[in-house]
């Protein structure tokens, strides 16, 4: 029966086969799927994508000890500016080393940041250039900052000490300008960055109207990292950003695509804070120059007025005599023409009121004269109707308490009558009365 190997025995003869085979370092580019420090080494998670870019078709694990990541990240950060993190790609050097009780792994001994500078410069061409094709890269330069920006909206981390400067820079401004201030709290470093910073650019976009501009600042941190700057989708919200957006990220060795697209790039954020200023400086000098322009207009047109009025005082008096003997003809001629006017007016008159007299006494003669007829005649009537000639003709009046009687329904039995005739008057007491069928 063949006798088995223990686990430990196998391990360490496909130990002694790699430091036999593999004795030498090599360099190989990768991108890191994971990064972690602990106890002051670095743990890496290597892998290898395909064409498309997506799907991973290598995979390996490497460890850079204590004593020599301790010399090589910094000088790694302080070539590209940034520090190693997840997603970015990396040329390392390794040796293979595996070990009986841990398994394979390789060895980082040395890392390139040129080849990750490079790499970092083509996705930033890439970005850019995707931006160009969109048509948004320059539209954050085509807007115009209000003359009058003090609504400032800042996104920033509320600890960090830029915002703090940038806004006693504000408040202690030799011009006593007085500007309005709201952060809006963001990831400043990290993987969070992106998503972070268009989530407060969202907020800032719900209440564009209350704000004049966006300052987005970080300094005050450590000035690595900064690879959250440079992504394709925070780029674009930027750029179509309705607000001028100032960027103050606090390095100066190159810009980042957030920067490029921004309205305006400072170094730092008390940079962004002076510009600010300067910016309400100008305004407040041309509205100077404009009040001393205007002060210098008024006098000038008060003195030429002043002249002019001097000018015509002189003039007044012929001026007054001229016009004075204008008028006096005019009056003139106007009273002229009234009396004219009033002469023939009265003429008129006195014909009007000659043919309404003769008119007048002619009509008066008329309904005289026939008045006259018609009281005759009803002389004449009134003549007829005299009761005493009915009385000579024979006829009697029956009077009953100084009335004529007309019918014997007027009368009660025993009650005294007078008759008149035409000479003379007789009593008599109603014994009896009857009412005639007619």
């Amino acid at each position: 029966m063949t006798k088995a190997l223990t686990l430990y025995d196998l391990n360490s003869l496909v130990a002694d086969v790699i430091d036999t085979a593999l004795t030498r370092a090599y360099w190989v580019e990768a991108e890191l799927s994971e990064v972690r420090e602990n106890r002051g080494h670095c743990y890496m998670e290597l892998i290898e994508k395909d064409d498309t870019g997506n799907v991973p078709i290598a995979r390996a694990s490497a460890k850079c000890w204590r004593n020599v990541w301790s010399a090589i990240s910094p000088y790694f950060v302080r070539i590209t500016g940034q520090q190693i993190h997840a997603g970015m790609k990396v040329m390392l050097q390794v040796h293979a080393q595996f070990h009986p009780q841990y398994g394979f792994s390789w060895i980082v001994d040395d890392i390139n940041p040129e080849f990750t500078m490079g790499d970092m410069l083509r996705k930033r061409r890439d970005i850019v250039r995707r931006l160009q094709a969109e048509g948004v890269f320059d539209l954050q330069k085509g807007l115009r900052l209000s003359l009058f920006a003090q609504r400032i909206a800042v996104i920033s981390s509320e600890t960090a000490a830029g915002y703090g400067d940038f806004c006693s820079q504000l408040e202690t401004n030799e011009y006593g300008f007085r500007f309005r201030v709201e952060i809006f709290p963001a990831v400043m470093q990290g993987e969070q960055v992106e998503q972070s910073i268009i989530a407060a650019l969202d907020s800032i976009n719900e209440r564009e109207s209350e704000f004049d501009a966006v300052v987005i600042i970080r300094g005050g941190g450590a000035t690595a990292d900064l690879s959250g700057f440079d992504t394709l989708e925070l780029a674009e919200n930027v750029a179509n950003f309705p607000l001028p957006v100032i960027t103050g990220i606090g390095h100066e060795r190159d810009e980042s695509v957030l920067d490029m697209v921004s309205f305006l790039r400072v170094k730092t954020p008390t940079a962004a804070a002076a510009f600010l200023i300067d910016q309400l400086s100008v305004t407040l000098g041309r509205i100077e120059r404009a009040q001393t322009a205007i002060a210098d207009g008024v006098r000038r047109k008060m003195e030429a007025e002043k002249m002019r009025i001097r000018h015509l005082e002189s003039h007044i008096p012929v001026l007054f005599s001229v016009v004075r003997a204008k008028e006096e003809a005019r009056l003139e001629r106007l009273s002229r023409n009234l009396s004219e006017k009033t002469a023939e007016l009265l003429h008129r008159s006195y014909y009007r009121l000659d043919l309404l007299g003769q008119r007048l006494r002619s009509g008066l003669k008329i309904r005289l004269s026939a008045e006259g007829h018609r009281l005759d005649m009803l002389d004449q009537r009134l003549h007829l109707l005299d009761p005493s000639l009915l009385l000579e003709r024979g006829y009697s009046i029956t009077l009953y308490k100084g009335r004529a009687v007309r019918s014997a329904a007027e009368l009660e039995e025993g009650e005294v009558i007078t008759t008149r005739f035409a000479t003379g008057e007789a009593d008599s007491r109603i014994e009896h009365r009857r009412q005639s069928s007619m």
